[in-house]
């Protein structure tokens, strides 16, 4: 690996840099067909330049503006629908300031996760483990770095984490072309979008997301912006209603999928890997979360001065809004977002499952194949269960809650918890870090690890197992078109 710079950060030049990580190449061997047939096959060298300007526009992308556009392309998608339900069960001042509370201790423990990462990649490349054609994940780092327990906690909370993520995208793309041409069910929707999606498993990896990417930033930015816009023209909706908070289901019911909302890092060390330089990946969160927060907080307002109460019964914020060409292409935007995540969070139980098989550094065509039961099984589970707003605070209650806030703290304290351990830590303290220095880290970890467990993973799975109970009990699995215009 690369010397050590100064700070927090590790520096490379391209020459020291392993092969997944080279600027201007995708991953080698395996991971990059196209790569591995080089100039050779092109016709002449104006065919070989064209070929290679492309490939380093819209392909290999792993510069620190790829990774804020696929950590805000993961952070923010469907939640922009579901978000102004949530206002609606806190109330104007409870929403703003979970939706603070929760990005702050996104941040923090995503820092974590960038730590960890950094720790165990170098640890690895020391010992001379080559990871050009593997892509680091979740579960290897604290199994490494911790113990084989963290390394099944970590895999069983992930895998339902991304795996339910990618389920509600499926979900919310239904559910937008319901309100698009409702001549058809949401079921047929759910049909019709989960073929699709099954597209994305033709991407070998996140470095090739850079183009899917951009468009799942500009198409939630221009939904987020549309939302504000449209509930500020139409005004208050006559009697309108602001009751929140109405009792504590409710309320836990939307604080927890505002922390489902705040849990996009689930992906962190897949799109670290993707990067050049993965050190600068906290950075990176930090403007990808500022960003996000630009865009949710004024339209998740603006909807519920509009609305009222009438989002209790709505969990898609188009369903209040009135028609129009912008709010159907505001519909369509988000769709395109949508397939875009739920090809990011699909892609780790893609990597997952082809090491598996056997077959994680087999020629392209072997994974694509290897990828198509996952693609499948996340099909049918949205066919099964078609409520995405209820999903929401479930996923967050019971298990991004670990996977995202909890484990990350645990594991960093376990890692760095004796002297040694920190002399010898591959990124040396910068200022702030020294200044809060090693008991401060402690304490500030039991501090996420107590509220969360409490606030999220108790109060909040109480209230959004309760929610979900009565989803089922009303409209039953496999629903044909959940809450449809009678």
């Amino acid at each position: 690996m690369g010397a050590l710079d100064g700070g927090d950060e590790i520096g490379y030049t391209d020459s020291e840099l392993p092969g997944a990580m080279k600027k201007g190449t995708a991953m080698n061997g395996s991971y990059d067909q196209e790569q591995q047939t080089g100039d050779a096959a092109s016709g002449g060298h104006s065919c070989s330049s064209v070929k290679s300007f492309l490939k380093k526009t819209i392909w290999h992308g792993g510069s620190v503006y790829d990774a804020w556009l696929n950590a805000v392309a993961a952070q923010v998608g469907q939640v922009i629908l579901s978000m102004p339900t949530s206002y609606s069960q806190m109330g104007y001042k409870w929403g703003v300031f979970f939706h603070l509370f929760y990005s702050i201790i996104g941040v923090y423990t995503c820092y974590l996760l960038a730590r960890l990462y950094v720790e165990y990649r170098t640890r690895k490349e020391r010992e001379g483990v080559d990871f050009s054609t593997h892509v680091i994940q979740y579960h290897e780092v604290l199994g490494s770095l911790v113990g084989p327990w963290a390394q099944r906690a970590a895999l069983f909370f992930n895998v339902i984490t991304v795996g339910a993520v990618a389920v509600v995208q499926i979900i919310a793309c239904a559910s937008n072309a319901y309100y698009l041409n409702p001549h058809h069910d949401k079921r047929t929707w759910t049909i019709v979008f989960g073929a699709i999606s099954l597209l994305v498993i033709l991407l070998p990896t996140i470095h090739n997301f850079r183009i899917w990417s951009f468009l799942g930033v500009l198409t939630t930015t221009y939904t987020a912006w549309y939302m504000f816009i449209a509930s500020i023209t139409h005004g208050q909706t006559p009697n309108v209603k602001h009751s929140a908070p109405i009792n504590l289901e409710t309320f836990f019911t939307g604080t927890t999928n505002i922390l489902f909302a705040s849990g996009g890092h689930a992906i962190t060390i897949e799109i670290m890997h993707a990067m050049w330089k993965p050190a600068k990946y906290k950075y990176v969160y930090l403007a990808c979360c500022f960003y996000v927060l630009s865009i949710t907080i004024p339209h998740s307002v603006a909807v519920y001065w509009a609305f009222g109460d009438e989002l209790l019964h709505q969990n898609n914020a188009f369903g209040v809004l009135p028609s129009s060409n912008a709010r159907s292409t505001g519909i369509i935007f988000m769709i395109i977002h949508q397939s875009v995540a739920f090809g990011l969070y699909m892609m780790p139980l893609n990597f997952m499952w082809e090491k598996l098989l056997g077959v994680h550094q087999s020629p392209y065509i072997y994974r694509v194949l290897a990828r198509l039961p996952v693609g499948l099984l996340l099909w049918f589970l949205a066919l099964a269960f078609p409520f995405f707003g209820p999903l929401n605070s479930m996923i967050g209650a019971l298990f991004m809650s670990f996977s995202t806030f909890i484990i990350p703290c645990v594991a960093y304290l376990i890692t760095f918890w004796t002297p040694k351990s920190r002399q010898n830590e591959a990124e040396k303290p910068n200022k702030p870090r020294r200044i809060v220095g090693w008991r401060g880290m402690v304490t500030l970890n039991f501090l996420v690890i107590l509220v969360i467990f409490v606030l999220g993973t108790g109060f909040g799975s109480y209230a959004s197992v309760l929610n979900i109970v009565d989803q089922v009990k009303s409209f039953g699995i496999f629903q044909k078109c959940y809450q449809c215009s009678p």
